[in-house]
């Protein structure tokens, strides 16, 4: 699982997946040379073959901050790139990356916190900034501007023990671990396969509407993350008891067919799986499953606590159990049907 938390530690907020992509390429490169980069900026790895055509997605980015405004004492204000509640944001260290700079280390505050002053309500996110300890004229010196995007500074490890893994971003590298290990993994597959890495999921999905463009696959599986609740009075997605076969999300109901292998599988091989029905969020399966006509999708994610913070959790088995459902899946892919 190193490899895991090497990739949760590249910074590749929506917009700026330039890292991580860079990454993954040096890392596929001597098990499958034939990759492209669409002008989108999706990582599109082809592994020939003849017979069915199948797609398997994550996405590189992640959520996370950039700056909306240069303060006259230094302070920078900011906004959120993707879903970050403002609890989340409060007392962070971030790290700011201007372009052709060294990073920036800061905090994140309010005038109140700041002053330790009492907080009696939930700041809004006008209220946030970064605290540098710089002036205005260092920053500017330091090459940030309007638009710098931010991350939160936190570095992948192990909690506890081996089996859980904290750290950011787990939102969708988990992902993109899954479709690496497959690409290691895999020798042969009766068909072809695309492994596409998308771009801009977290500020609108925008990565897969483009992807599939070029592609014609016959039925697609988009690995993502789902949140975990097992720390709350539902109980219904849990760390460490398999990963999540999506039945429904906000916006998108997964192929039942598709669904049935795959638990069909689980069961056979005794793998773990949970069901996951939910009325908010939505995937990358939503514009994969309206594309051409309709591709049949269904969605696999991994439970993680904390998600879309700087500090996400995971367990290991969720996510090896998800690697063998999904080389079991190709290695016997199935005819989709209504």
């Amino acid at each position: 699982m190193k490899e895991l938390l090497a990739l949760m530690d590249i910074p590749s907020a929506s917009g700026h997946e330039n890292a991580v992509r860079s990454y993954l390429m040096k890392k596929i490169k001597p098990y499958c040379k034939d990759m492209k980069v669409d002008k989108f900026g999706n990582l599109i790895v082809h592994k020939k073959g003849k017979g069915s055509c199948v797609m398997l997605v994550a996405h590189m980015d992640e959520v996370g901050l950039m700056v909306r405004k240069i303060n006259a004492d230094g302070t920078l204000g900011i906004t959120p790139v993707g879903g970050v509640e403002v609890l989340a944001c409060l007392n962070q260290k971030v790290l700011l990356h201007p372009k052709g700079k060294k990073p920036l280390l800061g905090v994140i505050s309010t005038s109140k916190l700041s002053a330790g002053e009492s907080i009696s309500e939930l700041p809004k996110k006008e209220d946030l900034f970064v605290d540098t300890g710089l002036s205005k004229e260092e920053i500017l010196k330091a090459g940030v501007e309007i638009g710098t995007f931010v991350e939160f500074e936190r570095r992948a490890h192990y909690l506890g023990s081996q089996d859980y893994i904290m750290g950011k971003a787990a939102d969708d590298r988990v992902g993109c671990y899954i479709l690496l290990s497959l690409i290691t993994k895999i020798k042969s597959f009766p068909g072809e396969i695309y492994f596409v890495f998308t771009v801009e999921e977290e500020v609108g999905l925008y990565g897969a509407r483009t992807s599939v463009y070029n592609l014609n696959p016959e039925w697609s599986l988009v690995l993502d993350v789902f949140d975990a609740n097992d720390l709350s009075n539902d109980l219904t997605r849990s760390l460490g008891k398999g990963p999540i076969l999506s039945i429904m999300d906000s916006q998108t109901l997964s192929n039942p067919c598709l669904n049935d292998n795959i638990k069909s599988i689980a069961k056979k091989k005794k793998l773990s799986l949970q069901a996951g029905v939910t009325d908010f969020g939505t995937t990358d399966a939503l514009y994969i499953s309206l594309s051409k006509g309709g591709i049949p999708t269904s969605i696999l994610g991994v439970p993680v606590r904390n998600v879309h913070t700087g500090i996400g959790i995971v367990h290991q088995r969720d996510i090896t159990h998800a690697i063998q459902i999904i080389d079991e899946l190709l290695k016997h892919p199935p005819k989709i049907g209504l």
